[in-house]
């Protein structure tokens, strides 16, 4: 009896499937073997080998060449340091001073620009009084009286300014003044008259006012108020006596 002939492979046909179903089987046959094992470990009593752990991740591992001391040493170093969200964090919190403050420790607004004007104000005047060596003045002062004078002045004007010869023109009173804020009222003061053309004016300081006195002396001397000033002396007792001085202005 003749064998029957199987039909002929084509070689260029797709077999994708065939391949695919032969991987399949092959993995549902390993599961089937692991399942198998697993089920006759439970059944003698053992349990399954455990997973490998994971590896964690390493910190804070000293290397083998850093000793102890290095590490006191780097605190050490590093003591105090802020880090800047902290120090940015610290500079918003810094409060801010003004008029109405009243906490302990904090100083007006108000008072820092004055302090600031009369550091500045005595800075010029220091400047003035090392700048222009023409303004120099001749002063004398024996704890009573007190008087000065330009040395381009003649000294004929401060006689007739300690007789009370020369008339006051007007006349400006420091009681209760602080020394920064009198030393800006004098200059302001005799700035004015100057230009208005006065000839003298009375500065009255008052005669228990002993270093408001002394500093008055020097302003008018030394400090801006001198551009002014061509002599000054303690006034006659009619006028304040040694509570008050009199100022004669520069033509």
């Amino acid at each position: 009896m003749a064998k029957k002939e199987q039909p002929k492979k084509d070689p260029n046909a797709f077999t994708g499937f065939d391949s695919l179903k032969d991987g399949l089987a092959g993995f549902k046959k390993k599961l089937e073997e692991e399942e198998k094992k697993k089920a006759e470990a439970a059944k003698a009593g053992k349990k399954p080998p455990p997973a490998p752990p994971k590896p964690r991740p390493r910190e804070n591992v000293r290397p083998s060449s850093q000793k102890p001391e290095d590490d006191l040493t780097f605190h050490r170093m590093m003591a105090g340091v802020v880090p800047l969200d902290e120090k940015d964090e610290k500079a918003k919190r810094v409060p801010v001073t003004s008029d109405t403050t009243g906490g302990r420790g904090r100083i007006p607004r108000a008072e820092l620009e004055r302090r600031a004007k009369a550091e500045a104000a005595a800075v010029m005047d220091h400047l003035h009084q090392l700048v222009d060596d023409a303004a120099r003045f001749e002063v004398s002062d024996d704890g009573r009286r007190v008087e000065g004078r330009r040395v381009d002045v003649p000294p004929a004007l401060l006689r007739e300014l300690r007789r009370g010869s020369i008339p006051v023109d007007a006349r400006i009173d420091l009681h209760g003044l602080r020394p920064d804020d009198a030393r800006e009222a004098v200059l302001g003061f005799l700035k004015e008259k100057r230009a208005r053309g006065e000839r003298c004016v009375l500065v009255i300081h008052g005669k228990g006012e002993g270093v408001l006195r002394g500093e008055l002396a020097a302003w008018l001397s030394q400090g801006r108020a001198r551009e002014h000033v061509a002599a000054f002396t303690t006034a006659r007792d009619e006028d304040g006596g040694e509570g008050a001085l009199y100022v004669a202005l520069r033509r």
